[in-house]
C-alpha cells in the first residue's frame, strides 16, 4: 500500500526521524535502514519485509511517500507524527 503526507520538515529531517521511529517506536515490528540517499530510505524488518520512503519538495514543504506490504499501521503512525503544512502560513 502507498501512503502520503505533506510536512513542513525538510527531506533530511524526515529521513532522520524515520530511522529513529522505526528502530525505537515500534519494537514488535522494528525495521532498520538498508539503503538510503538524500531524499529516500529503504528499511528492512520482520521476515525481510520492506518499507520504502521518499521525501521530495512540494509547495510549502516536503511530500513524503511511503510504501509497504506488511508495515501499514507503523507507516501510518510515522506519517501522523510529522508536522503538517498549514495553508496560508507565511
Amino acid at each position: 500500500m502507498v501512503y502520503e503526507a505533506v510536512t513542513s520538515l525538510d527531506a533530511a529531517e524526515v529521513i532522520r526521524r524515520a530511522k529513529k521511529f522505526f528502530a525505537e517506536r515500534v519494537p514488535m515490528q522494528a525495521a532498520f535502514p538498508e539503503k538510503e540517499g538524500p531524499t529516500w530510505l529503504t528499511l528492512r524488518g520482520q521476515g525481510g519485509e520492506e518499507i520504502a520512503l521518499a521525501a521530495v519538495p512540494a509547495p510549502g514543504g516536503t511530500r513524503v511517500r511511503g510504501s509497504t506490504l506488511l508495515f501499514d499501521q507503523p507507516l501510518e503512525r510515522f506519517l501522523s507524527t510529522l508536522p503538517v503544512v498549514i495553508e496560508g502560513a507565511a
